[in-house]
């Protein structure tokens, strides 16, 4: 492991992987640091982190670093995400009004995939104005638990390109669909049936929603 990042609630290490002669930095999540929650099932962060980068890879965006789940990390079991060299004060809060545009696929990934915090700190630009999206632990309720500071879109009309790539994912998500039997293993039956349900909801409503009742952003908001 080559350090620890200070600012989060869980345990998250920045560590060297090595193959031969090629090694990159990757993002460590071990499941023993991850703090309690009172909403979702101990123990089962990690599992998100990866289930977000299958969901984004099905997509075809490419909006979610590659996440796998190592079960020999150093402190245990774990998720391991690659390393994302960009710069931290580059962000939705700091975005200009073009680079915010770029963002519908962002908040619509985020409405699929339930997340509970999307802080203006996980949207990162990183080489080549690449946009790039991080920590997805407590996402996949069951529930409605959209929390997140992006709310630039509410009332427009999902984009023809973005409701395809959607379309595309759902069929892969039915009994026997590749994503489905790839989610199997990281998420609850309920919470897969429960993607599925918003995703039917996306592609029939076809807007981007308001906030729901109850509180819809995160904190803190970076």
């Amino acid at each position: 492991m080559k350090g620890q990042f200070t600012w989060g609630s869980n345990y998250t290490f920045l560590v060297q992987v090595t193959q031969g002669e090629q090694t990159c930095g990757a993002v460590y999540k071990p499941e023993r640091g991850e703090r309690p929650l009172w909403d979702f099932p101990e123990g089962t962060l990690a599992r998100r982190e990866v289930a977000a980068f299958a969901v984004s890879r099905s997509l075809g965006w490419e909006l979610v670093p590659p996440t796998v789940l190592r079960a020999d990390g150093p402190a245990g079991p774990g998720s391991l995400q690659l390393y994302v060299d960009a710069d931290p004060e580059r962000h939705y809060f700091t975005f200009s009004e073009a680079e915010k545009q770029r963002l519908r696929p962002v908040v619509l990934f985020d409405l699929l995939i339930n997340n509970a915090d999307r802080k203006g700190g996980h949207v990162l630009l990183g080489e080549s104005d690449h946009l790039w999206l991080i920590d997805h632990g407590v996402c996949f309720h069951a529930d409605d638990k959209l929390r997140t500071v992006i709310w630039d879109f509410v009332g427009e009309p999902i984009p023809r390109q973005l409701l395809a790539s959607l379309r595309k994912a759902r069929q892969s998500l039915d009994q026997g669909g590749s994503l489905h039997t790839e989610l199997g293993g990281l998420l609850s039956a309920e919470e897969i049936d429960a993607l599925r349900a918003r995703a039917d909801r996306l592609l029939r409503t076809k807007r981007f929603p308001p906030p729901g009742v109850g509180r819809p952003y995160p904190w803190p908001l970076v």
